[in-house]
């Protein structure tokens, strides 16, 4: 690859960024191991958000890569439409031995976009496929995020993300986002208020009627708009009413899956199991695009009721292709013979009492974090939303450490390979880069 400046940076038109802020001064990364990337002139920079989530075994894992390496000369492409190849069975074995056994089968996707969207769709044909196709209405919640397909979007609730594509889908509506600075600021894990929130699903029902109900997605914790932590309760809650309705509940675990809360996904966290899960990013390890829908299997028993023949007319060309299949394989090996999860585990404490050193710094106006994912919000500049973040996010990535911002939160969610040198370094600079923000 090059790693000197490219001579022209106009023709790619880059995802969720200032385009013309970031050519004027860009930030380019060349290479990447362990905990650190490193730029274009050479510096190190601490990886403080997993790439982007999705890198929770560390950069360059020797394992990932050779295997990745050989399957690419044994077996570049393999269709999955009435056809296969024996590693996208094995990873889904093993992927369902992951969870203990508590779903049954996994649908291939390309990315977490993808697996909901498809999870939607499943949802919707599960109700049609047992004679209830009347259900066809999606409950999301505000402030969510669920990719970028046209149902994710539907269902998601960022306001940013939706206005420039007119109404989207029908048929959608949204619980409230759980979040209250009022009453949880400051919170270490779960907050204290705001179960009730989850109680909305029932005015929801009475609205719409339980009929016309196929499922409600969410994220146990959300993180691209801020790292929301769910207060004590609420997704118990939410999961019974769902029970008594007859709707499918769908846990959003792109970001969450793969140990980021320091156990393999946050509904083993919470004690909360969903009818489907959808994950990506950590499913990998970043190293090759996956998403991946985990299902119960009474839904897919649904389908296989039908006449013979294809029952379910949905897919991808690249689903379980061999390359993400041989990465997702290594993966798991990795996560359980190197002890990421439990490393996260024993890093946690360190890392909250670190995050809080952050109270009483300048703009700071609320901490929380869970696992080991963590959010700091700052007070906006009156009239300039996000700016103060996003100024933060340039400093902190010239004082050689990477964080992502959404608005005027900074999230943190670094490879769980850290020890506590790592956030010490992390906090340390940070810390500085607050406290010399304007």
């Amino acid at each position: 690859m090059n790693e000197s400046r490219p001579a022209s940076m106009s023709a790619f038109w880059m995802p969720f960024t200032n385009n013309r802020d970031f050519k004027a001064s860009p930030r380019l990364l060349v290479s990447a191991e362990g905990m650190y990337y490193q730029d274009v002139d050479g510096n190190r920079v601490l990886d403080g958000t997993a790439g982007l989530w999705c890198v929770p075994c560390g950069h360059a894992q020797p394992r990932i890569t050779q295997r990745v390496s050989e399957m690419v000369g044994q077996l570049d492409f393999a269709p999955t439409f009435q056809m296969g190849h024996p590693a996208a069975f094995d990873l889904a074995e093993q992927l369902m031995e992951y969870t203990g056994h508590k779903f049954g089968h996994v649908f291939y996707t390309n990315s977490g976009s993808e697996a909901v969207d498809t999870a939607l769709k499943i949802a919707l044909a599960y109700h049609r496929a047992r004679g209830e196709g009347s259900r066809t209405r999606l409950i999301g919640r505000e402030r969510g995020y669920h990719g970028v397909g046209f149902g994710g979007l539907s269902v998601g609730g960022i306001g940013n993300n939706r206005k420039s594509f007119g109404p989207l889908l029908p048929g959608v509506d949204h619980l409230p986002h759980t979040h209250n600075l009022q009453k949880n600021a400051f919170s270490r894990g779960e907050p204290d208020f705001g179960a009730e929130l989850a109680d909305e699903l029932e005015r929801l029902v009475t609205l719409h009627d339980a009929s016309t109900i196929a499922a409600v997605i969410i994220e146990p914790v959300s993180g691209s708009t801020g790292v929301l932590v769910p207060p004590k309760g609420y997704l118990k809650r939410l999961r019974e009413i769902c029970d008594r309705h007859g709707i499918l509940l769908i846990f959003d675990e792109v970001i969450t899956g793969f140990g980021r809360l320091c156990t393999p996904f946050a509904s083993d966290y919470f004690g909360v199991e969903p009818d489907m899960m959808t994950t990506a990013k950590g499913l990998t390890n970043g190293v090759v695009p996956m998403g991946a829908v985990f299902s119960k299997r009474f839904i897919h028993d649904a389908f296989m009721e039908a006449p013979p023949g294809i029952e379910l007319f949905h897919g991808y060309t690249y689903s379980g292709h061999p390359l993400a299949c041989a990465a997702g394989l290594a993966t798991l090996e990795v996560l359980r013979e190197q002890g990421i999860v439990e490393n996260a585990a024993a890093q946690q404490a360190y890392f909250e009492d670190a995050l809080h050193t952050l109270r009483g710094l300048p703009h700071v106006i609320d901490l929380r974090s869970i696992g080991l994912v963590a959010g700091i919000e700052l007070a906006p500049i009156p009239g300039k939303p996000g700016a103060r973040a996003f100024s933060a996010f340039k400093k902190a990535f010239a004082d050689g450490i990477l964080i992502r911002v959404t608005g005027d939160i900074i999230a943190l969610s670094p490879p769980l390979i850290l020890d506590k040198q790592h956030i010490d370094e992390l906090f340390g600079k940070l810390a500085n880069v607050l406290q010399h923000l304007d």
